[in-house]
């Protein structure tokens, strides 16, 4: 497996990396589905295994997806092998576990240093590789806060490296900004394109974490102009 640097960390990362969100089950907003519908987590394990069998050991994943439970998975999947592994996962996100309902956001202070706990709780570690925030379209002017926020949980050994899961450049380059940002995760393919934002990557030596490189299966070859929609 190729490997690339986790940009300006310094961190090793397999090339590919695992995706997590499907692993986490069905869970919904306002009567919307967000998941990908029941899963069988025993399957999971077998699929997270077989990409550390491959040479993966970058997994992506967020606190709502599954509302926590794509987190709990991978937390039982990297006992014991936690120094093998880099775990990304997201903050922003307000829900209920039990309903696996997400009731709002939040990215006070407070509410981020409350996920993160959650999240390294659920992970089963006591550090985050890179912790992202995610919210596509938060304001840029409002985001600094956010940012000194994520530079004391580095300080504190909470977490490595931070970045923001957004397309937008103004937004990414208030992160880039700060000295432990590693990573933006942006929507890239062959069908969507993104130079602004690969430029702010190159620009700052972030990571350009390719979020949807299949979009969402178009591109992996089981789609022909015969197909039919469901």
């Amino acid at each position: 497996m190729f490997t690339r640097k986790l940009g300006r960390s310094g961190i090793e990362i397999s090339a590919l990396g695992m995706g997590c969100w499907a692993i986490g089950g069905p869970f919904w907003a306002e009567g919307t589905p967000l998941g990908w519908g029941k899963v069988d987590d025993n399957e999971s394990l077998r699929a997270i295994q077989r990409a550390l069998d491959l040479g993966i050991n970058f997994f992506d994943t967020s606190n709502v997806y599954g509302t926590g439970h794509s987190e709990r998975i991978l937390g039982r999947a990297f006992a014991g092998k936690r120094q093998d592994v880099v775990i990304a996962t997201k903050f922003n996100a307000i829900f209920d576990e039990e309903k696996r309902e997400v009731t709002g956001a939040s990215c006070t202070p407070e509410d981020i240093r409350k996920a993160c706990e959650d999240s390294l709780r659920q992970l089963n570690t006591d550090y985050i590789d890179l912790y992202q925030f995610h919210d596509n379209d938060y304001p840029a002017e409002q985001a600094e806060p956010v940012r000194e926020t994520l530079e004391g949980l580095v300080k504190e050994g909470k977490i490595r490296t931070y970045g923001w899961s957004t397309d937008f450049p103004d937004r990414a380059e208030v992160f880039a900004q700060g000295e432990h940002c590693a990573a933006i995760q942006l929507q890239l393919n062959v069908l969507d394109d993104n130079p602004p934002v690969v430029e702010i990557c190159e620009k700052y030596n972030l990571a350009a974490i390719n979020r949807g490189p299949l979009a969402m299966g178009l591109l992996t070859g089981k789609y022909t102009a015969s197909t039919q929609p469901s």
